[in-house]
């Protein structure tokens, strides 16, 4: 795995990590999270295909945005990004607040993106829902970071999540309260931003969530599937928020299936699907 980074103006830089050769794979990670988080990707998918995971905007290696940006400006960075790889349309995959962005990319440039997947990504909050995320990115602008809240809400307590979960608190850790702070509430905000703009996503969608995230439910899944011209919905039985840590083999599979999907091809309504996990 190379380790590189990319200028995308006089003022900032991207950091990305790069493993093997063929058709380009963008992963962006969601808020809290490094490049790292899509090792069990990297490592899989780098077989056939040339994997860049890139730190988002004041996380990792990555210079931060301007405190007061929105989803409009990491989408805009993202396609600075892309564009600044010069490899073409490239098969682009976000988780979360990753998710908003990819989606935001393809309904903005569908130029840049030859495939989209969406990783536990939010439709449409509801009320509840939305205050909730709104209260908390407030507590990161006022300086407050709770690790263990989302620890609990993202894994059970199974060795092989207590694992991954170790690995996600030593990112929460260790990223920069402002950056996760501006992160976090362009991510607050962002749910609604490009939700029109489905229906106008003509490449191969993939909607992938776990059956027991609250937060990007199945059913925004199908919803975000359906809107889209070419979507597949794919849910993963007894999964949580960080499903491509807890269940890389499913998630990994999927994200083959829809790599292997062909452009340019009608397809019928979409049906969710249900997945197991491989313990």
């Amino acid at each position: 795995m190379t380790s590189r980074t990319l200028p995308l103006s006089t003022k900032r830089v991207a950091h990305y990590l790069e493993q093997g050769s063929g058709e380009p794979l963008v992963l962006i990670h969601g808020v809290g999270m490094q490049a790292h988080a899509w090792y069990p990707q990297i490592d899989e998918l780098s077989r056939d295909f040339r994997v860049i995971a890139v730190d988002m905007p004041g996380h990792g290696q990555s210079d931060a945005l301007d405190s007061g940006a929105g989803l409009q400006q990491f989408v805009a960075w993202a396609i600075a990004f892309i564009e600044a790889l010069n490899a073409g349309p490239v098969n682009l995959a976000g988780h979360s607040m990753g998710s908003l962005i990819a989606a935001g990319v393809a309904v903005t440039r569908p130029d840049l993106v030859k495939r989209v997947a969406v990783l536990n990504g939010v439709y449409r909050r509801s009320t509840e829902a939305r205050e909730a995320v709104l209260q908390r990115a407030a507590e990161l602008r006022g300086g407050t970071i709770d690790v263990e809240t989302p620890l609990k809400r993202w894994f059970n307590a199974e060795e092989a999540q207590q694992i991954a979960a170790h690995k996600v608190e030593s990112w929460l850790k260790s990223v920069d309260l402002a950056g996760y702070a501006t992160a976090y509430t362009a991510f607050a905000k962002g749910d609604e931003v490009y939700a029109d703009g489905w229906h106008s996503i003509a490449c191969p969608a993939l909607v992938l969530t776990g059956s027991d995230d609250p937060n990007s439910t199945p059913e925004m899944a199908q919803q975000m599937a359906a809107a889209a011209q070419n979507g597949r919905a794919v849910v993963i039985e007894d999964e949580r928020h960080m499903v491509n840590l807890t269940a890389p083999e499913a998630v990994n599979r999927a994200l083959r299936d829809w790599l292997q999907t062909e452009t340019g091809v009608e397809c019928v309504e979409p049906q969710p699907e249900t997945m197991k996990s491989e313990v």
